[in-house]
This record gives C-alpha cells, sequence and structure tokens, in this order.
C-alpha cells in the first residue's frame, strides 16, 4: 500500500477516502465472513451481501436479484450467523481456496497493527460472489487438466450482474474486481463478458478493474507476418510428456484466409484443411494415436476476423510443426494462443514465442481499468507480467501497481499470510494476477469515497489516459512510436513514476 501510494492518501483526514459509503465486489471462490478483519468496530459485519453459487438454491429468494441457482446472503444473516455458536449453520458459505479472502483483505480488510496490516479501504462495504466450477463437459472439450481451478463465463457475468444490482439496490458507487483471466478469444475484448463489463465500467458510480495476466514467460503466444511472397510459415511446439490434451486458437488481424497443417513428432503429415466458411475436420495420426479436431470460421461473430480452434487429444510429446498458410497475396499478421497456466502443463510451450499481445481476457475489454505488475521490492518490472497492446492496438494495460510479496488474510481466516503476483485463476471460459489489480481498484475505491455523488467509472479511465496525452506532448513525442516498455507498464506505470 505504500509503494502504491494508497496509505499516504488515506491517511489525509480531508479527503474523507478510506471507503466509506463505496461498496467493493469481489467474483472469486468466497470469502471467510467470520474473520474479524470483515468487521465494524461494534462487531457487526461489512459485508452487505453474499451470492455461493455452489450452494442449493433457498427457499427466500432475492427480490432485487431473483436467481435459479446459488444462495444468496445478506448483511442480517450474516450478523445473525456471527451471534451464533454455529454460525455455518445460518450462513453455510466457505472459502475453501482463500483466494477470495486474500483479494477482500487487501482491498478493504481492517487495520491490524499488531500484524502490521491494513486494507487499502477499511471502511468500505464489501460483496462477494463465490464461483461455481466449470461443468465437466465443458473441462473435457477444453481437456482441461484435472485439479485446475476453471469457472464458466457466464457464471462470472452473472456474478457481475449480481454486483450491480446490489450496488443499485443499496445507492452505492461499486467498484468490481474481476480477478480472472483467459487465453480463449480473440483479445481484443469483444466476449460477451468484455462487452457486458463495458457496460458496467460506462454506468454512472461504476467502476471495473481486471488484471493482466501473468502469461509473458509462459511462451504461450506465438505471432507472425505473412509477407505477400511468404507461402508458409511454421510454428514450432514442444508438447510434454505428461500432456494428456490440449487446444489452441488461431486468430488473424484483418481479412486473411488461414490454412493450418500439421507435422508430428515422428514426421507423419497432415495437409492442409481446405478453407470453408464455417466447419469442421478431425485429423488422426496412426503412429503417435493423436487425433486433431480442427474447427474453421472465416469470420467470428464477434471480432470480425478469421478463428481457428485446434483440439489435440492424446497428443504425442516431442516437437510439432504447424503449418500455416495464407490464401490471400497480402501482408497480413496471424495470432496463436495455447491455454493459460494451470490447463496444460508447464513442458508445453512454442519455441519461438512471443511476449507481447499477452494480456488475457476479459482485461482487453476497453472501458474497464486492466492492470499489470511490478516487483515494487526491487523497483523493477515483474518478469511473468502479461503485455500489451490488445490485438486490436488499443493500450492496455492501463496501469502497474505492486504485486509481489504481499501481505493479507489466509484461507484460514486465523493468521495474516504473504502472497506474490504469480498466483493465476482461470475460466474457459485464468485468476489473473489479482494482488495488483486489487491494488489499484482499491486506489479507484478512494476516488469513489472521496466524491461519490460525481464519480462515474469513465472518468477515471478517460484521466488517466488524457493525462499521459499531455505529458507525452510536453516531451514532444507525440509522434514516436510507443517504445516496447509501455507495452509492459503503458500509460499507468509513467504517471506512477511522474506522481513520484
Amino acid at each position: 500500500m505504500d509503494a502504491a501510494g494508497i496509505t499516504a492518501a488515506g491517511e489525509l483526514p480531508v479527503l474523507n477516502n478510506q471507503g466509506e459509503g463505496v461498496l467493493i465486489g469481489f467474483v472469486d471462490t468466497g470469502i471467510h465472513y467470520m474473520d474479524p478483519l470483515f468487521r465494524s468496530a461494534d462487531g457487526s459485519t461489512r459485508i452487505i451481501g453474499i451470492w455461493d453459487q455452489t450452494l442449493p438454491p433457498s427457499s427466500e429468494t432475492s427480490s432485487f436479484f431473483p436467481v435459479l441457482y446459488g444462495c444468496q446472503y445478506t448483511a442480517t444473516q450474516i450478523n445473525l450467523a456471527l451471534n451464533s455458536d454455529d454460525p455455518a449453520s445460518i450462513v453455510p458459505t466457505r472459502d475453501e481456496n482463500g483466494h477470495g479472502t486474500f483479494l477482500a483483505s487487501i482491498a478493504a480488510g481492517n487495520r491490524d497493527e499488531r500484524a502490521g496490516f491494513s486494507g487499502a479501504a477499511p471502511r468500505a462495504s464489501i460483496a462477494m460472489v463465490k464461483l461455481k466450477p466449470a461443468k465437466q463437459y465443458l473441462r473435457d472439450f477444453y481437456l482441461i487438466r484435472d485439479g485446475a481451478d476453471a469457472y464458466q463465463e457466464n457464471d462470472i457475468l452473472m456474478g457481475v450482474s449480481y454486483l450491480y444490482a446490489l450496488a443499485r439496490e443499496y445507492s452505492m458507487p461499486l467498484v468490481v474486481c474481476i480477478a480472472l483471466g483467459t487465453n480463449m478469444g480473440s483479445h481484443m475484448g469483444t466476449s460477451r463478458l468484455g462487452q457486458y463489463l463495458n457496460q458496467v465500467s460506462l454506468s454512472n458510480g461504476s467502476a471495473v478493474i481486471t488484471a493482466a495476466g501473468n502469461e509473458t514467460g509462459a511462451r504461450h503466444h506465438f505471432q507472425a507476418v505473412m509477407n505477400a511472397d511468404t507461402d508458409e510459415i511454421t510454428a514450432e511446439l514442444r508438447v510434454g510428456e505428461q500432456e494428456t490434451g490440449f487446444s489452441m486458437e488461431l486468430w488473424a488481424n484483418e481479412v486473411g484466409v488461414y490454412t493450418v497443417g500439421f507435422i508430428s513428432p515422428t514426421g507423419e503429415i497432415a495437409k492442409e484443411i481446405p478453407v470453408s466458411l464455417r466447419g469442421e475436420n478431425t485429423l488422426s495420426f496412426l503412429l503417435e494415436q493423436t487425433q486433431i479436431t480442427v474447427y474453421t470460421q472465416i469470420a467470428d461473430v464477434s471480432a470480425g476476423s478469421q478463428f481457428i480452434f485446434m483440439r489435440f487429444e492424446r497428443p504425442m510429446s516431442g516437437i510439432w510443426r504447424i503449418l500455416i498458410r495464407n490464401s490471400l497475396d497480402i501482408r497480413e499478421t496471424f495470432h496463436l494462443w495455447l491455454p493459460v497456466r494451470g490447463f496444460i502443463s508447464d513442458e508445453t510451450y512454442f519455441l519461438r514465442p512471443d511476449p507481447d499481445t499477452t494480456i488475457t481476457d476479459p482485461g482487453n475489454a476497453q472501458y474497464p481499468i486492466t492492470v499489470t505488475a511490478y516487483d515494487h521490492t526491487r523497483n523493477s518490472i515483474y518478469i511473468h507480467a502479461s503485455r500489451g497492446y490488445s490485438r486490436s492496438g488499443q493500450i492496455k494495460p492501463d496501469l502497474a501497481a505492486p504485486g509481489v510479496n504481499i501481505l493479507g488474510a489466509s484461507a484460514s481466516g486465523i493468521r495474516l499470510t504473504r502472497m506474490s503476483g504469480i498466483l493465476q485463476w482461470k475460466y474457459p471460459c485464468e485468476r489473473g494476477d489479482a494482488l495488483r489489480a486489487v491494488s489499484r481498484g482499491n486506489g479507484i475505491l478512494q476516488c469513489a469515497s472521496w466524491n461519490r455523488s460525481l464519480y462515474g467509472p469513465q472518468d477515471g479511465s478517460c484521466i488517466l489516459h488524457r493525462t499521459y496525452s499531455a505529458r507525452m506532448r510536453e516531451r514532444d513525442l507525440s509522434s514516436v512510436c510507443y517504445p516496447v516498455q509501455c507495452k509492459r507498464f503503458c500509460s499507468g506505470k509513467t504517471l506512477c513514476r511522474d506522481r513520484a
């Protein structure tokens, strides 16, 4: 908090910006509501709402947000549980993983003088959505590894909708923290979730904070430029020995029409698949016992560019070669993305990866504020932090915040512990580098607390970009291309340096 400048800002009484009157909501793994860090001085809870999607529905439904699954709990029920000898009999929700509790403590935990800890906004109200795991048929289709935490996009979207409805019910400004991300999608923020987060961000009194991800060092991204005189480009992919299956996506930048072929580790060749408006083909490799399903769509509905989905079942370990051809004689850029960390083996990666354009969705959406990490203990970049820009060239991430060795509440709720920004969540819909997202979200929350009547989410993002553009013009750099460093920090890191 000191490195982010939040402590100093919170200690100015004239600003009254410790979060009072503001709601910060999380869509994550739940919250340990009995933790003293989430209680007021009189012992009552500061959590005004919990929606546990994993529990069976209750006979009592919410009047402002009726749902067909999960169970909702109000502040009244939580206080009743806190005063009971058996709290779990009244409010049985738990945070088995601990990540949601950890994030909430960083954002809005009470001050603990003995532990030397304080959340950024210790007077803010809190809401939590505990996501239910992705359905098994989706895990099977995307070949997600056993034990990996994965969630569905529709459940995340519904969680944000619940937080938005709760804020309107209490007439409070809302800050939503989305510490999730995925490599599946256009990387333009055009998914249904990305579009919905844009709408929430543009609503008066609401702000959405998303994490950029931790994909730079994972070697999960391949990018190449196909010139008019280039017949074919080969992307070499190393598949680990423990890999049981994975998926991969190809996205064209403009109007390219691509075909793909494959060469297995033993040299067996599968010729390029003919182009069709929309179609599915299955390739079988006899020697490797590998099956590859290729789905092609000339124009994706959300992004308008060609999309090829490849599904590898029982892939043989070794070096696979993906042969990419463009049917049009034009200069064209394409991208290949593997799933995020945890979904596949660490031994599966591209041999010639590109560290840029690795921000996970929905961090590429236009209006949410996307946050990446830096190592405040060394005043340096965080090597795994995902880099911009988005595939459409939009400047992302927006801000950088401390994301290494952060102090927060533990899973048990009994003691404080430290975590680093390497943590990820996923949805195949990646719990992103959540620590820095919360850290920057706290700054937005303080702004909302300072001026609850005027603050609008679009104001925060636009002011940051306008300030950055003005600083660039002052330095007579407006006509110069952004350096690579901006793809790591972008405007937010420049602002942090200028303000220091």
